[in-house]
């Protein structure tokens, strides 16, 4: 089989998908999002002579711009293309409040969310939600851009900076955790590896921030919500993120359709590219 990687500057995630292809049998090739060309009976698929592709990453740029990716995953699943993860498990993923939509309808605990443009509405809501949030970039990855709030003066201001910048205010109640949390890796609904990831002085977890993992046996639960997270945002390769709070109850943070696996399967040995192009050579 001949897969397509889509991505940016290609890294180590996407040689780590050739050398699996390779192993397994098969060929595969990066190609820069910003490379493709698309057209209407004038101009030939942008992902001809491709049997798949995995999406690795999604390189930043306008709206129209990445508008236009999503579109040629579109066209190209409309055509036959093997697509994973699918565009519209994509377009949920990325953001974080279709995502937290999603998981609610599926009656799965995500810590409570607003919303907003206006920073006076914004600040309302900080107080409803125990004057303790944490503030994310509604589309953004491995902990970038998030913020612990606790203090109201300092709400306000970074509002009003977000409200005057044109930007959404996404801020969720702070969940007191134990300072660890669980990343799960589903592949096709069942789950290929599981670490537990622990902070360092940190609230937050990510590795990728300075935190530490080690390999993990999900419980029974712990499986459920994972895989129930993966079918909820329509993710046949899914990254979910899983956290307990200070009663025990398990919440849903985050579900990941480009997730990473460097930490993964430096913490369990589970060769997680050669699972997903397995996969990838089935789906569809």
């Amino acid at each position: 089989m001949n897969i397509a990687i889509l991505s940016g500057y290609g890294g180590w995630h996407v040689d780590d998908l050739i050398r699996a292809a390779g192993e397994l049998g098969h060929t595969a090739r990066n190609l820069d999002f910003r490379t493709l060309v698309a057209g209407v009976e004038t101009e030939p698929t942008p992902l001809a002579g491709f049997e798949a592709a995995i999406v690795r990453t999604m390189p930043s740029g306008s709206l129209e711009q990445v508008v236009f990716r999503v579109d040629v995953l579109h066209a190209a699943a409309a055509n036959g293309l093997r697509v994973v993860n699918p565009p519209r498990a994509i377009e949920t993923c990325v953001d974080k409040y279709l995502t937290n939509v999603r998981l609610a309808k599926a009656g799965l605990r995500t810590p409570p969310t607003h919303v907003s443009e206006k920073a006076e509405l914004a600040l309302e809501a900080f107080h409803r939600l125990g004057g303790d949030v944490v503030l994310k970039p509604i589309f953004g990855s491995e902990g970038r851009g998030m913020v612990r709030l606790t203090d109201p003066e300092t709400a306000w201001r970074t509002f009003h900076v977000l409200e005057r910048t044109g930007q959404i205010v996404y801020q969720q109640k702070f969940i007191r955790h134990p300072g660890w949390d669980v990343r799960a890796f589903a592949i096709g609904g069942r789950i290929v590896a599981a670490m537990k990831r622990s902070s360092h002085g940190d609230w937050r977890t990510n590795v990728a921030r300075g935190g530490s993992a080690e390999p993990m046996k999900l419980t029974a639960e712990q499986e459920s919500l994972t895989l129930r997270a993966a079918e909820a945002t329509g993710c046949p390769v899914a990254g979910v993120d899983l956290l307990s709070g200070p009663d025990g109850e398990w919440y849903v943070i985050e579900v990941n359709a480009v997730p990473g696996w460097r930490a993964l399967a430096a913490a369990t040995g589970v060769d997680v590219a050669k699972d997903v192009v397995r996969f990838v050579a089935t789906f569809g």
